[in-house]
Order: C-alpha cells, then sequence, then structure tokens
C-alpha cells in the first residue's frame, strides 16, 4: 500500500567450518550473527529511492522490468536492483538503510542487504524461496556463481544455535551454541571483491572434479587421488573439510571446544594449501590468535581472497576484539531475516 510504513533485518553471518562446500553439495556450520542491515521507510508506488548510512550516494531508479542493472550507479544500487527485477516489483519504497555489518570482510553484507530489500518490497513468499531469490539476485548484480550458504545462514538462523547445513538438499539441522564460548571476528584490514577475486575459477575446478570421480563431499581419499594437480588439490579440500564438518558438529553438541577449534584451525590449512584462498595477511592473523591464551582455534571466514578471520574462544578471553586489529567483534547466533513491527 502506497505509504505504508515498514522497518525489515538482515542479519550477517558467520561460517564457522565448511567454506567453498556448498556449491559443491557439501556440508558447512555457520550460523546468523547479531550485526546486521535494517531498512527502514515508506513504500511507494513504481520507484525506489534507498540511502544508507555505510555505503556512499543514494540509490534511486524507477521500477522496469527492462532496467539495465550494469548502468545502476552507486554500485551497491544493482544488488537492489537486481532484486527488484527478482521480486517482480511495482510497489518501490523511499528508505533509508543502517548497518553494524562491515562490507568487504566475508560476513555477507551483500548477500544481507539482498535479502533485506527483498522483505522491503514486500516479498511473501516461503523462507527457501527468499534464499534462493538471494542467490540470483547475487548472480544477475555482479555476475558472482554463489552458493546458497549466505542465504541459508540469514533466512534460517535461530539465535544461540549454529547450523550445519547439508547442501545435497538443503536440509538444516539445528545445534545449540555454548554459553561458555565466544565466537570473536576480527578484520584482516585487507578489503575482498568476491566478483574481482577467483571464486569462480575455484568453483568451476570443483564441478570439473565432480564430473570426473562423483560429489565430493561424498569422495574418499583414494577417488580423490585419481585426480591430479589443482583438481585433485580442490577436491580433496571439499573432501576433507565436509569431513571436519561432520566432526565439528558433533563435537560442538558434546560441548568440546578443543576439538573444534582443532577442526577449525585444520580448516584453514586446508583452505591455505589446498584450496589457495588465503592470504600471507589471513595466515599471521590465524597464527596469532592461536598463541592466545583462551583461543581453542581460528580460521578464515568466508570465500577468503582477504576479509576477516573467526576464532573460538573461551567466554571473556578477548575482551576487546577491535584492539588486535582494529576492526573485531564478539558475536552470538542470531535469529534469521525478519519484518519488525512498526
Amino acid at each position: 500500500m502506497n505509504g505504508q510504513a515498514f522497518t525489515v533485518h538482515a542479519p550477517g553471518r558467520v561460517n564457522l567450518i565448511g567454506d567453498h562446500t556448498d556449491y559443491a553439495g557439501g556440508l558447512a556450520l555457520p550460523c546468523a550473527i547479531d550485526l546486521g542491515i535494517s531498512i527502514s521507510g515508506t513504500h511507494e508506488q513504481g520507484r525506489v529511492e534507498l540511502s544508507s548510512d555505510a555505503l556512499a550516494d543514494t540509490v534511486t531508479f524507477d521500477l522496469d522490468p527492462a532496467v539495465n542493472i550494469a548502468l545502476i550507479e552507486p554500485q551497491w544500487g544493482r544488488y537492489v536492483a537486481a532484486v527488484a527485477v527478482e521480486v517482480n516489483a511495482a510497489q518501490g519504497f523511499t528508505a533509508s538503510a543502517t548497518s553494524t555489518l562491515p562490507t568487504g570482510a566475508g560476513l555477507s553484507s551483500s548477500a544481507a542487504l539482498e535479502i533485506a530489500v527483498a522483505l522491503s518490497f514486500g516479498f511473501s513468499g516461503s523462507p527457501m524461496e527468499l534464499a534462493l531469490l538471494g542467490q540470483r539476485a547475487e548472480l544477475r548484480a555482479v555476475g558472482v556463481p554463489c552458493g546458497l550458504l549466505d542465504q541459508l545462514s540469514i533466512v534460517f538462523g535461530r539465535a544461540e544455535n549454529a547450523m550445519v547445513i547439508d547442501f545435497a538438499d538443503n536440509a538444516i539441522e539445528y545445534v545449540a551454541f555454548p554459553n561458555d564460548l565466544d565466537i570473536v571476528i576480527l578484520h584482516s584490514g585487507q578489503e575482498r571483491q568476491l566478483a574481482d577475486s577467483e571464486y569462480a575459477e575455484r568453483r568451476a575446478s570443483c564441478e570439473l572434479a565432480a564430473k570426473q570421480i562423483g560429489p565430493l563431499a561424498q569422495a574418499s581419499l583414494t577417488d580423490v587421488a585419481t585426480l591430479e594437480g589443482d583438481l585433485q588439490r580442490r577436491a580433496r579440500h571439499v573432501a576433507t573439510e565436509c569431513e571436519r564438518v561432520r566432526n565439528a558438529a558433533t563435537a560442538l553438541r558434546n560441548n568440546d571446544p578443543i576439538t573444534v577449534g582443532d577442526l577449525m584451525t585444520q580448516s584453514h590449512a586446508s583452505l591455505r594449501d589446498d584450496f589457495n584462498v588465503s592470504t600471507s595477511v589471513l595466515d599471521e592473523l590465524v597464527e596469532r590468535l592461536n598463541t592466545l591464551s583462551g583461543v581453542y582455534g581460528a580460521r578464515l571466514t568466508g570465500a577468503g581472497f582477504g576479509g576477516c578471520v573467526v576464532a573460538l574462544c573461551e567466554r571473556g578471553a578477548i575482551n576487546e576484539p577491535a584492539a588486535l586489529t582494529g576492526r573485531g567483534w564478539i558475536v552470538r547466533p542470531s535469529d534469521g531475516a525478519r519484518q519488525r513491527a512498526i
């Protein structure tokens, strides 16, 4: 309805373990977090105007299914326009966005924006349809062939729970997160631009490996050994990472943070050595964290190529994470995206 006020919120997400497995039909152990994007405004017919406290300039465009998304400026407006096309929006809005999520950090700020914008347009489909819409919008906006990790985590998040996602069928199993543990996120200082990274090449390698040996999430190391060069390394990461997710979920249920932390550190080594998506800055930060008292383990989180690392810690072990790198947060598992009452 024209002039009707609305407020929506979409959280970011952090992946405790299981990166570059979603598009390979594997497993991941993420959670939505209590950092995110909120949009408040009023519905208006036929036009979008959206400003942000975290991003420069205001996005304005008329709703038109034939809009040329590549010409939308500022560039972050392309995510907004892509969502508009995906929802076939006729009713737009005038609104402002507030964000506690850093951009280019691997905490799913673009996916959170897509989901929040879809809700702002009045999207009323199922949660799974909302997640799939966000995935399509990402591809339409910037050409990134992303998996569903970000969108499923943001839509299906549950407070005080991590979730095991099986991307073979998108099944979700919730795992209670212990109260005596902290999730600490530290920004490496390296901004990450996924569209400019080698993400698409990594996905293509996994798809080619799967054509040769079958689904990588079920592949044995004997199967993986039949591959050569980069294909072998990429497949080995996915196969071993899925097993680490299984073991980490069991350890988390048993409140065994030592095992979870060891698996996180193993995951980082695999992302560094077999998947080649780490950087020297990320490696040094993980090593530094693992020397601190009360830190069980650490790894890069997200697609890599910069961004953040995540550490599992004793409660209170790192009270001021921002003091370590300039930007850092202690986060808790959060509920998923929602529309707030006015």
